[in-house]
C-alpha cells in the first residue's frame, strides 16, 4: 500500500508513536479489503481499509466496523481490539482505515498448528468454542453498547426471502448469465415463508459466522477473535447460528467449504454445536432448524452472484463454477433438513 508517511503522520497527529512504520508486512485472508501489520514505536499494529478498487460503500462498510468493535470492547466477545479509526479519506487520498491489535492466533481455514492437527479432541473443542463466542455476540444488550440505531431489526424476518429472492433476479442484468440453475429455489422460499416464526430478540449479529472468520489460539481450541465484521447488523442472532450449521461439517461428513479444519475430521457435530450454544443462551432454539435453513438459502444466492459475474466476465470463470456448486450443494442441504424437520 502506497501513502505509508501519510498515515504515519496521521499516527502522530494522534499521539500513536514517532518515527517510521517498521516491519510493514501485508495480511493475507478471505477477505479482498487491505490489512497491514506494523510495528510503530516498538508498539504492534494492523491497519485495515477496504480494497484497492474501492467500491461504493467500502469506507461506509470500514466505518460500521469500527463502530461495532469499538461497541464491542466493553463485553466478554472475543474480538481485535479498536486502536483508532481515520474517517477522513483524504489521508489515504480515498479510503478511510483504522488501527487494532494483532490477534495471537491462527485462521483455520488456512492453517492448522501441530496441537490442533495433530488432537482430535481439541478440534472438537474448537466447534463448541465458536459456538460459545457467538452465544456471547448474542447476548450483548445491543442498545447498552451504543448500537440502538445500527440497524432495523424490525420486519428483519419478514424481509429475508423477499430480499434475497430479489437480489437473485437481479443477477439477470449480467450479460450471458443464463439464469440460476439452482434446484429447489422455489420450494425453500415457500418453506421458510411458511415457518418463519411470530417471536423472536434482536440482538447483534455478525452476519457472516463461520470457521474461516475467527481466530484460534494457538495453544488451546479457544476462539480469541472473531474478525471480518462487514455484514455485521442489528438483526436475529439465530441466524448466525444457523449460518455456523450451514457452513459446519455434517453429520455424513459433507462439508459446503472445504478447508484445513474441516479436512482433518474430529469435529463437534451440529446437534453438538447447538446444545452448546443453548447451555449459554435463554433464546428459544425450537426453531433452529428453520434458520439453517435460511441461512443456505441466503448464503447460496449470495455466491452465486460471483457466477453472474463470471458470465459477464466480471469474475474468474472456474472461480464462479465452484461457487455454484457450492451454491447447489447449500439448497440439497436445505432441502435434506426440511425432510428432517416433518
Amino acid at each position: 500500500m502506497d501513502n505509508l508517511e501519510a498515515v504515519a503522520e496521521w499516527m502522530s497527529r494522534q499521539g500513536l508513536g514517532e518515527g517510521p512504520l517498521e516491519g510493514v508486512c501485508e495480511l493475507s485472508g478471505g477477505t479482498q479489503n487491505v490489512m497491514l501489520r506494523f510495528t510503530r514505536s516498538g508498539r504492534p499494529y494492523v491497519l485495515r481499509r477496504g480494497p484497492r478498487h474501492l467500491r461504493p460503500r467500502s469506507n461506509t462498510v470500514i466505518l460500521r466496523e469500527t463502530r461495532m468493535l469499538a461497541a464491542l470492547a466493553g463485553t466478554d466477545v472475543p474480538h481485535p481490539r479498536l486502536i483508532a479509526t481515520c474517517d477522513d479519506p483524504a489521508v489515504l487520498g480515498d479510503a478511510v482505515f483504522y488501527l487494532m491489535e494483532p490477534v495471537d492466533g491462527f485462521n483455520a481455514g488456512e492453517e492448522l498448528p501441530p496441537l490442533h492437527a495433530t488432537d482430535p479432541q481439541v478440534r472438537f473443542g474448537m466447534g463448541l468454542s465458536m459456538a460459545d463466542a457467538l452465544a456471547k455476540l448474542g447476548a450483548v444488550d445491543y442498545a447498552s453498547v451504543g448500537l440502538a440505531d445500527f440497524g432495523k431489526p424490525d420486519g428483519f424476518l419478514e424481509r429475508q426471502v423477499p430480499r434475497w429472492l430479489s437480489e437473485l433476479q437481479s443477477y439477470q442484468e449480467f450479460e450471458n448469465y443464463p439464469g440460476p440453475d439452482i434446484p429447489g429455489v422455489d420450494d425453500v422460499a415457500k418453506w421458510l415463508e411458511q415457518g418463519r416464526p411470530s417471536a423472536w430478540t434482536p440482538g447483534i449479529m455478525h452476519g457472516d459466522y463461520h470457521a474461516g472468520n475467527v481466530m484460534f489460539s494457538r495453544t488451546g481450541p479457544q476462539v480469541v477473535a472473531i474478525v471480518d465484521w462487514e455484514m455485521c447488523t442489528i438483526g436475529d442472532p439465530l441466524l448466525d447460528l444457523g449460518w455456523l450449521l450451514a457452513t459446519w461439517q455434517q453429520t455424513d461428513g459433507t462439508n459446503v467449504f472445504g478447508h484445513k479444519l474441516t479436512e482433518m475430521g474430529g469435529l463437534a457435530s451440529p446437534r453438538d454445536l447447538v446444545e452448546r450454544y443453548a447451555a449459554h443462551t435463554t433464546r428459544d432454539l425450537s426453531h433452529v432448524t428453520w434458520y439453517t435453513v435460511l441461512a443456505c438459502f441466503k448464503l447460496g444466492i449470495v455466491i452465486e452472484g460471483t457466477l453472474a459475474r463470471a458470465c459477464a466476465g466480471k469474475a474468474p470463470r472456474e472461480v464462479g463454477e465452484q461457487l455454484h456448486a457450492a451454491t447447489v450443494r447449500l439448497f440439497e442441504q436445505a432441502l435434506t433438513l426440511m425432510d428432517t424437520a416433518t
